[in-house]
């Protein structure tokens, strides 16, 4: 038993087409398959059985845990050896684009990962189970943040739960910083200060991605939450704070126009040249500063200015609304979020939890940088705005490029941005 899609709910997802979380992955889609899994693509053999034994389709986009991630599937065929689990791998950047086909043509898996700023809009185009029933009765409900579950509500229903997340802090050049005689800024003037002294030759005092892209909304939300304002009142004074402190660093130089162009693997490489001294960024890029940078660095929370903020990344799990083995697929979520298994798959793949009863574990309080990140999921925010939050990201990233260029002023653009936001809230 389940239900169909409403193909008039379907064209709401085509403005999810041109969204882009902070992942970076640009690779093709291929499959990745469990011990159980055949090399396919295919998932229509995902809601048969094959006499006792139940085939269970999941897709995700995962690329940097993909042994944890095998390993649990395996641990949970081998406690369930009459269901089968058919993992395959999509690129992030097809990931949105193969659900909506999927659903169209009822070629949908039983279970899903989804960036967690998308998650409504799938849940309202009716992709997604209604799961408040099962969640009403589970045990471990109360043990997940605010940010990231309610990146799962819809409407006053849940639709999933949060996976891993992610959150932005601030990554400093150690040696720069020693060398210009200054301490890692923690609110805004001290940021403009230190941007203004680290500055020289071939050097931006900081970096920020203000690409037209979802990476850019991802990165500008916390200064704006930080300034006491947010989506629902965005023509106000501090959204204008938070677009002007970043047109004065661009204008006075200390940070790079080409921002509007660099998505954050771009800063994060500007940074690991040693260009920038300072860089907004996420917690994925612990590893590759770890085994490439030639200097010392180090990791602070963002600078407040009226408030604490950073922005939530990360996937929640889903289960479609057309899988016919929903109740498999919760009980394949529940055993994934048993809090022992959960902490061992979280530490082998690098990745924060979502939860409270595992943040203060001593794998993420004990590892100075992963500690920073730990710390900020008290503060960190889901870019949980409806369903049409992909083109509301839209308006705040022409923000970005017309302050910055000088097209438009500071209150024209985000007044202008405010008139098309307020008709797509919920």
């Amino acid at each position: 038993m389940y239900r169909r899609i409403g193909f008039g709910f379907l064209a709401l997802l085509l403005v999810l087409l041109t969204a882009c979380a902070p992942s970076t992955d640009t690779s093709s889609s291929s499959s990745s398959n469990s011990s159980s899994s055949s090399n396919s693509q295919s998932n229509p053999d995902s809601k048969s059985s094959n006499g006792d034994v139940i085939t269970i389709s999941w897709w995700d986009a995962n690329t940097t845990a993909q042994e944890p991630l095998l390993k649990l599937i395996e641990d949970f065929e081998a406690a369930n050896p009459n269901i089968k689990i058919n993992r395959t791998y999509i690129s992030f950047a097809d990931l949105k684009n193969k659900l909506f086909m999927g659903a169209a043509g009822d070629q949908l898996p039983d279970i899903v990962w989804i960036d967690n700023p998308d998650f409504q809009a799938f849940a309202a185009a009716g992709i997604l189970a209604d799961i408040t029933d099962k969640i009403k009765d589970w045990e471990y409900t109360e043990d997940y943040f605010e940010g990231p579950w309610s990146s799962t509500v819809y409407d006053g229903k849940n639709y999933g739960v949060p996976n891993y997340s992610n959150n932005l802090a601030l990554f400093y050049n150690v040696d720069m910083l020693n060398e210009a005689g200054i301490e890692p800024p923690t609110n805004w003037e001290e940021l403009k200060e230190a941007a203004k002294t680290l500055t020289k030759p071939g050097v931006y005092g900081v970096s920020a991605s203000g690409v037209k892209t979802e990476n850019s909304t991802f990165q500008f939300l916390p200064f704006m939450w930080q300034a006491g304002s947010d989506i629902p009142n965005f023509d106000s004074q501090g959204t204008i704070e938070a677009i002007t402190l970043w047109k004065e660093l661009v204008d006075n130089g200390y940070m790079s126009k080409e921002i509007l162009t660099m998505d954050q693997q771009n800063v994060a490489l500007q940074f690991l040249a040693g260009k920038a001294a300072m860089m907004v960024n996420g917690t994925w890029q612990i590893p590759g500063l770890t085994k490439d940078a030639k200097f010392n660095w180090d990791i602070v929370q963002l600078p407040e200015h009226k408030q604490g903020a950073t922005n939530l990344g990360g996937f929640n799990w889903g289960i479609t609304a057309t899988s016919e083995h929903q109740d498999i697929a919760w009980e394949i979520i529940k055993f994934a979020e048993e809090p022992e298994r959960k902490k061992e798959f979280l530490k082998a793949a690098g990745y924060l939890p979502a939860r409270k009863d595992m943040i203060q574990d001593p794998f993420w309080q004990e590892d100075k940088h992963l500690k920073i990140f730990a710390d900020n999921m008290e503060v960190a925010r889901a870019r949980a705005y409806g369903p049409n939050y992909p083109k509301i990201s839209e308006a705040i990233q022409d923000v970005i490029q017309q302050v910055i260029t000088g097209t438009k002023s500071p209150d024209e653009a985000v007044k202008e941005a405010d008139a098309k936001i307020k008709p797509l809230l919920p």
